[in-house]
């Protein structure tokens, strides 16, 4: 009977390497860090505001998580992924995890960034707090279709100030 449920916890650990390997490889932007000190409300706002932002965050044992990054093909993870440890796995916004976890560490000082990976680079705090201050994607995109229409909308003002004066 022992070694029915071994087989079957095993079992459930590799279904669950198998699910995070396929996260992982289907992440634009992965954050992980160390939630040690948070409150229920806090660790509550933080869910929320990143599933607003389509992001999936979850609390994961170190090894299991390891394993799914090797079966990913990425390695540098061994020393980082010591204590308590939740990832944040956004498909989209490469950015969204760590501008959203950057943003809350900075309001509960609590939360620690271990690193992630953007866009298949890996990085370490530093680098993810780099990519925290990139805009959103949305965002990027209102910034260049205000840079294409400026000087359109430029041209249309004085065009109309022509034709008054030509009246």
């Amino acid at each position: 009977m022992s070694h029915e449920k071994e087989s079957a916890a095993l079992k459930l650990k590799k279904e669950q390497v198998a699910q995070l390997e396929d996260k992982i490889k289907r992440s634009a932007g992965i954050v992980i860090i160390d939630y040690r000190g948070i409150t229920v409300e806090e660790d509550t706002a933080l869910r929320s505001a990143l599933r607003a932002a389509g992001v999936e965050y979850k609390v994961i044992k170190n090894r299991l998580l390891l394993k799914a990054f090797q079966n990913a093909g990425i390695d540098g993870f061994d020393k980082v992924l010591e204590g308590p440890t939740a990832a944040a796995f956004s498909f989209d916004d490469a950015t969204a995890p760590a501008r959203i976890i950057t943003e809350n560490s900075k309001k509960l000082n609590k939360l620690t960034v271990k690193g992630g990976v953007v866009e298949n680079q890996i990085m370490d705090a530093a680098g993810i707090a780099k990519i925290a201050n990139i805009p959103s994607k949305n965002v990027l995109l209102g910034q260049l279709l205000g840079l294409l229409t400026s000087p359109m909308r430029s041209l249309a003002v004085a065009l109309n100030e022509v034709a008054k004066k030509q009246a």
